[in-house]
């Protein structure tokens, strides 16, 4: 909803309640609480409030009620018999105004408990142009808290499925950017039928590149999203426009791999780039809010975080691939006590590479004293190109923070936990930058469509990369990513990472890789240990790309 609308809606309760109208004073204040109003008015007969689930009676009254208003067009009565009126209200008004949806037949399913499946049928029209529109959706019917009467539980997906956060509306008129027929690296055509978790990123790249792609604009219904820098997603094409050709770096059988690999896991995020010119050849998202995480996300990277720590240990002198970085059973840092998982042995004449290999958390936490409150983020920054909020990908994206934090934190951002978040976008860059010593900012489309300025980062000396190389293959042959990487040929190298998260009844899954001229990360929310969830899915990305 638009600051303005809310602050009009704010300032008629102010109005209302002042003027001394308790009946409508008491409907707009349940709205505001999450009731969608009703209950008993001056003069009429109190009544007894009802609790527990509603009746099936309630829940085929109250469904026909809403579907009826629904109908008619009558929005704010519509609105009423929901529990949030203050959001049904303005969608339900956009459906139809700005949607100019016509026609409509809702017919509802059988039931299931206190869930009523239906279908839509209606007419999308606008300057001459219509097109019928179908669909099925489904409501569910709660008690309200505050009056006790059945009512709707709104969702914004009650009024049609692809319709997510609570603020998007429905509008239709001409697309706000002409259509675009992305293509990949090779001139294959990329469509969200494919593949289907480019959808959203194909909308983004709508709407910042369709002017500047040669097409011409169509008229279509589609989702606004109150998100900023979030494209439009259409619904309906009444009118066809004219899809300019956009380049991608994206390559289809890369993307085809990740696709699949992805599904496998719910909640799960996956990148691959090309170290050798920071080309993202794959983004992929499974996920049920259609977040693109891999892009956007802002996560502990756990242990795979390590790449960057053990180059800050390195690049500061405090020790080398082969110097010693003692693995002790647990390790005390600043008053708070760190562990490593219970079925790594403890060694105190391990080397950083075995110790990094094994990833022994307290070899590291032990550094903590030693190395200055900005040193990880001035190596993150400075060699990493993370943390500037300075990448231009073509996209929205998440730079990756890595802050200078004091305390049991330094300790803790070491490992990937504390305060650093991060995303695979990040991950697979940091590989990259591992692998080859060059930074070289990721990007989606190539940066001569629009001579964007890219961000700059030093980079590794040759020294540095050769140990994090070395460290990064030791991990994938014998050390923990090895039972995952077993299977890949060529110039291979990994770290695994597992990230707690508080309130998860698991870790989030973090897994990192690369073979040969690719380099590939991934993250599976509530995963559990890295080789569990996202090594799999790296593995199988790098299987095709390498």
């Amino acid at each position: 909803m638009r600051k303005g609308a809310k602050a009009a809606i704010v300032g008629s309760v102010f109005a209302v309640m002042v003027g001394g109208a308790g009946y409508g004073a008491f409907n707009i204040v349940n709205a505001l609480n999450g009731d969608g109003g009703g209950g008993s008015g001056p003069g009429e007969p109190v009544t007894v409030k009802k609790s527990g689930p509603p009746s099936e009676s309630e829940v085929k009254d109250t469904t026909a009620r809403f579907f009826a208003a629904w109908e008619k067009g009558e929005a704010a009565a519509a609105a009423q018999l929901t529990n949030n009126a203050v959001k049904a209200e303005p969608l339900l008004t956009s459906y139809a105004q700005a949607a100019h949806i016509t026609g409509v037949k809702i017919t509802p399913g059988a039931a299931t408990g206190d869930t009523v499946p239906f279908t839509v049928k209606a007419t999308v029209s606008y300057e001459g142009k219509s097109k019928p529109l179908a669909y099925r959706s489904s409501l569910t019917v709660v008690r309200g808290l505050t009056t006790g009467r059945a009512l709707v539980d709104w969702q914004p997906s009650v009024v049609h499925p692809e319709l997510k956060a609570m603020d998007d509306t429905l509008v239709t008129g001409e697309s706000a950017a002409p259509a675009i027929e992305a293509v990949d690296r090779d001139g294959k055509v990329l469509t969200k039928e494919k593949y289907p978790s480019l959808g959203p990123i194909l909308d983004a790249l709508r709407a910042k590149y369709g002017d500047k792609s040669g097409g011409t604009a169509g008229i279509e219904l589609a989702i606004r999203h109150a998100t900023p820098d979030a494209g439009d997603t259409p619904l309906l094409t009444l009118a066809e426009g004219k899809p300019g050709k956009l380049q991608t770096t994206l390559s289809a059988s890369v993307q085809a791999a990740a696709e699949k690999a992805v599904q496998t896991y719910a909640q799960s995020s996956v990148v691959a780039v090309q170290p050798s010119t920071g080309d993202v050849l794959a983004v992929a998202n499974h996920r049920t809010d259609g977040f693109n995480a891999a892009f956007q996300g802002e996560r502990p990277p756990g242990s795979t975080m390590k790449i960057i720590s053990a180059a800050t240990l390195i690049d500061n002198g405090l020790t080398t691939a082969n110097g010693p970085a003692p693995c002790p059973d647990e390790a005390i840092s600043e008053s708070q006590t760190f562990h490593n998982l219970k079925t790594l042995t403890p060694d105190d004449n391990a080397t950083l590479s075995e110790s990094f290999a094994r990833s022994c958390n307290t070899a590291f936490v032990k550094f903590a004293d030693e190395v200055q409150v900005d040193s990880l983020t001035n190596e993150a920054q400075d060699r990493f190109g993370l943390g500037r909020d300075n990448w231009k990908t073509g996209i929205p994206s998440f730079d990756g923070r890595v802050p200078a934090s004091g305390g049991p934190d330094t300790a803790a951002n070491l490992i990937g936990q504390g305060q650093v978040q991060m995303n695979p976008l990040n991950m697979a860059s940091v590989t990259a930058t591992a692998m080859t010593g060059t930074f070289r900012q990721p990007v989606i489309v190539p940066q001569s469509l629009d001579d964007r300025e890219l961000a700059r980062a030093r980079g590794l000396s040759s020294s540095t990369v050769q140990q994090l190389r070395s460290m990064m293959n030791r991990t994938a042959t014998s050390g923990t990513a090895q039972g995952v990487m077993s299977g890949l040929s060529g110039r291979i190298g990994a770290k695994t990472g597992s990230a707690e998260i508080d309130g998860n009844a698991q870790s989030d899954s973090w897994f990192t890789g690369y073979r040969n001229d690719i380099a590939a990360a991934a993250m599976v929310e509530d995963g559990g240990h890295g080789v569990d969830a996202a090594g799999p899915i790296v593995a199988a990305v790098l299987k095709v790309g390498g």
